[in-house]
């Protein structure tokens, strides 16, 4: 059997993340495949900082300096697509899908920037339009591949145990109950029986599965005030994998900067092995 290690991360931009040491991280990770989000940069940028060795897909933003998607990998995609939702949205830098052929399995990655969102804002009106399109789009991915995985930062913690301080935030955009309720319907809603077991559009939350009923692991902390050092984060990063696929996790870790002033980006990776 074949070891594939996925990891996911927003990078806050790419170049930035170097600087501060992502550089280090990922040559220490023996990642096999690498999806990113929030790149804010060039193509050329990443192969100068990635190097020879990493296959590269980028996906930009419209707008120079915003969003952005990528995928790196140690071998080459067979396909790959961007194009997401309706025909007048631009989800330019937000949804890049790839395949790959791994010992003769052929495994979908996405990388998915969600949104942001501000409530009563045409942001929130974006972000709805997006979730839309991902709902109808994740019955599609099932039926190009059993074997798929939507991974990235979603912008929204499902459940009260995502997020520390969630009653403060049932008003605010990454905690609306409508934004939860698609969660709901691609994970199973947490008060069903077969919950993150294919209850809802046969997607699990990889990360939730394995980390079992307790507050986070987060995946994101603000940087104002003492939020990492205290532990009050969101988990709003996610792999979300078929059924078929989840059942090839051997271990999921969130790789969490010991200190502040280690961190290269305000999200930590979530690291994923599949035994294929």
């Amino acid at each position: 059997m074949t070891r594939l290690r996925l990891a996911s991360v927003n990078v806050n931009g790419v170049r930035a993340a170097f600087r501060k040491g992502m550089g280090e991280w990922l040559a220490a990770r023996d990642v096999d495949i690498l999806a990113m989000q929030e790149v804010r940069a060039e193509t050329s940028h990443l192969e100068e900082l990635l190097g020879d060795e990493w296959d590269i897909l980028h996906d930009p933003a419209t707008a120079k300096g915003r969003a952005g998607v990528a995928i790196a990998s140690r071998r080459a995609a067979s396909v790959h697509r961007v194009t997401f939702g309706a025909d007048d949205f631009d989800s330019a830098g937000r949804w890049l899908e790839a395949d790959y052929d791994i010992d003769g399995t052929v495994v979908t990655v996405v990388s998915c920037y969600v949104p942001s969102g501000v409530v009563d804002t045409p942001k929130q009106e974006q972000k709805w339009t997006f979730l839309d399109g991902m709902l109808v789009h994740l019955a599609q991915l099932k039926a190009h591949n059993p074997l798929a995985v939507v991974v990235g930062d979603l912008n929204v913690g499902h459940r009260t145990l995502d997020i520390r301080n969630w009653k403060g935030n049932v008003k605010k955009s990454g905690f609306l109950p409508e934004e939860r309720a698609y969660l709901d319907q691609i994970f199973g809603s947490p008060d069903e029986e077969r919950y993150n077991a294919g209850a809802g559009l046969g997607f699990v939350d990889v990360g939730r599965r394995f980390a079992g009923e307790v507050d986070g692991p987060y995946t994101w902390w603000s940087n104002m005030g003492k939020a990492f050092d205290t532990d009050t984060g969101w988990r709003i990063d996610y792999q979300a994998a078929t059924l078929e696929l989840a059942a090839k996790v051997v271990e999921v870790k969130v790789d969490r900067a010991a200190a502040y002033d280690e961190r290269w980006s305000d999200h930590a990776p979530l690291v994923v092995d599949y035994q294929l």
